[in-house]
């Protein structure tokens, strides 16, 4: 979309819509807020004027599509290592460009969210009063790289209408290496070890150092960086992955006897204590997150099996490492509580895997969401470099989305990594674009957040202008910031075809303005024209129609 300079807006304004006024803000939203909302329509009026073994194909209608699907990929700390390997000067403007591209390209095919780590070993990648600059952004720990990449991030991803998440890891500090002069001099878990009372709050374990989760101070650290990153930037989610304890090395248990012998009075076992070191973590950052911004979530995306039926009778059928035992994340714990917002479990295996199938643990966790989002995290590599055991010519992205979409329980997936799918590894991303992210998707309403839709756009009015043909409105009033318009979507339908915005195909566009360049023609050809608001939590307004003449 041809976007006006703010000066022919406002010449605008003043001569045709009056008080007109651009919205800066950004978020995208769900169909499920509709059922409660009454769709009465306005008047309307007519206006003149592989690379695998085998391919990607498609069996699936596109009709499977919700119009609210989440729809999100996870950009690493990989993936900066693509930028600083691609651009010999790094600067803002050349990360701008990368990103930039990074996100057009996931809009291209769909994608609504982006996820990006933004601490992958107790550092930074924003700037931080906590945490050093991160080496995967400068080069070297503790070096400024001259430029915040978190802003950056956070206006192209809502630049080109695409929620923005930041992903901290809470313990993790290094891998593969134990020597501590390598990091900054200002990293905490460096000046934690140079200290003897303080020395047990970082842990060595696997020839790796970890933040030592039953420490106050740890908790207090890893909180207050996910409150500078909620108070200084305007994303729309803090998410955390898999890594909360250590996974386990044979015959080595992690080295925190002394600090169990302090601290974990009235635990009878080590397991349940350790456990509840990351509950008291997960329900004060989420405690934290809603108190500063009520409309920012707070999800994570687990290892992709909760317990084994060996170890519980609840649990699924597989036979591998568990949440619960292994990582001590109780993760059905913290969704029943209300502690985590949303649940992503990274279902990496294929199906037909025999110790954890892809379809066995889709089912499980579509019987076990305990009343929170589910979306599914996806292996783009594992998906296509298997083939479908029903029909061995193609890879198995097809019965994957068939499963997915077939539980009302599952919104959506996430996408691993990044990387794969913008470079088409096994013509993923064409499958995506031309069948199973064919047309543009609401994020799901998160209802138990909010469930209060925006007030309708008023003053809506098409306007001849150099420009071309655009349609114009005037954001609605709000009291307050959750009720606030911060996107619109636009719809188009034939002259004299029902209104039906349950169906995506008629999504022409999700957009942070205030205005929509029409496809003028010839003027022959009647359609109707349909804009609704959507607020942070992706709750959408009642609907404003138009007729015009394209």
């Amino acid at each position: 979309m041809k976007h006006l300079k703010l000066g022919k807006i406002q010449w605008i304004a003043l001569l045709v819509v009056s008080a007109m006024f651009v919205n800066l803000c950004s978020h995208m939203v769900l169909a499920a807020a509709r059922d409660g909302n009454d769709q009465a329509q306005e008047t309307t009026e007519t206006t003149t004027a592989s690379e695998s073994t085998t391919e990607t194909t498609t069996t699936q209608q596109e009709e499977t599509q919700s119009v609210g699907e989440y729809k999100a990929f996870w950009f690493s700390f990989y993936d900066y290592d693509s930028y600083r390997a691609k651009y010999k000067k790094r600067t803002a403007a050349n990360f701008r460009t990368y990103f930039t591209g990074v996100v057009k390209k996931g809009k291209s095919l769909g994608m609504n969210r982006v996820i990006v780590q933004v601490r992958p070993f107790g550092d930074a990648i924003y700037k931080s009063k906590y945490f050093p600059w991160s080496k995967y952004i400068s080069g070297k720990q503790g070096r400024n790289p001259g430029f915040d990449p978190l802003k950056i991030m956070v206006e192209v991803a809502h630049d080109n209408d695409m929620k923005i998440e930041a992903w901290v890891n809470p313990y993790r500090v290094t891998t593969g290496s134990t020597n501590y002069k390598k990091l900054a001099k200002n990293n905490q878990a460096r000046k934690w070890h140079a200290k003897k009372s303080t020395r047990r709050n970082v842990l060595s374990y696997g020839g790796s150092l970890y933040y030592n989760p039953s420490k106050k101070a740890v908790r207090t650290l890893i909180t207050n960086g996910v409150k500078e990153i909620v108070q200084n930037y305007d994303v729309d989610g803090i998410h955390m992955d898999d890594y909360f304890y250590p996974y386990p090395k044979q015959g080595v248990d992690f080295p925190d006897d002394a600090s169990f012998a302090r601290y974990g009075g009235g635990f009878s076992n080590k397991a349940d204590w350790r456990r509840s070191n990351v509950n008291v973590l997960i329900k004060k950052i989420h405690e934290t997150v809603r108190e500063l911004k009520p409309w920012v979530k707070f999800g994570v995306s687990p290892f992709g099996i909760y317990r084994n039926q060996k170890s519980d009778p609840l649990g699924s059928k597989t036979n591998g490492l568990q949440n619960y035992d292994d990582l001590y994340a109780d993760v059905l714990l913290w969704a029943r509580e209300g502690w985590i917002d949303y649940n992503i479990p990274q279902v990496y295996w294929e199906i037909g895997h025999k110790a954890a199938d892809y379809e066995t643990l889709v089912k499980w966790w579509a019987k076990n969401t305990e009343n929170r989002p589910l979306f599914i995290g996806q292996s783009v590599m594992n998906t296509v470099q298997n083939a479908d055991p029903q029909t061995p010519s193609m890879n198995q992205l097809p019965r994957k989305m068939a499963l997915q979409r077939a539980y009302q329980t599952i919104g959506g997936s996430c996408q691993w990594p990044a990387s794969a799918v913008v470079e088409n590894a096994g013509k993923y991303r064409d499958a995506l674009m031309a069948e199973y992210h064919k047309y543009p998707a609401l994020p799901p309403v998160f209802d138990f957040m909010d469930n209060e839709a925006p007030d309708k756009v008023r003053k809506m009015k098409p306007v001849w202008t150099e420009d071309g043909y655009l349609l114009f409105w005037t954001a609605p009033k709000y009291k307050d910031e959750m009720d606030r318009a911060v996107q619109y979507v636009i719809y188009r339908f034939d002259a004299k075809e029902k209104v039906d915005i349950s169906d995506p195909s008629h999504i022409v566009a999700i957009t942070r303005d205030n205005f929509y360049k029409l496809p003028y023609e010839n003027g022959k050809t009647k359609y109707r024209y349909v804009v609704t608001a959507l607020d942070r939590l992706h709750n959408e307004s009642k609907i404003v129609a138009k007729k015009v003449k394209l």
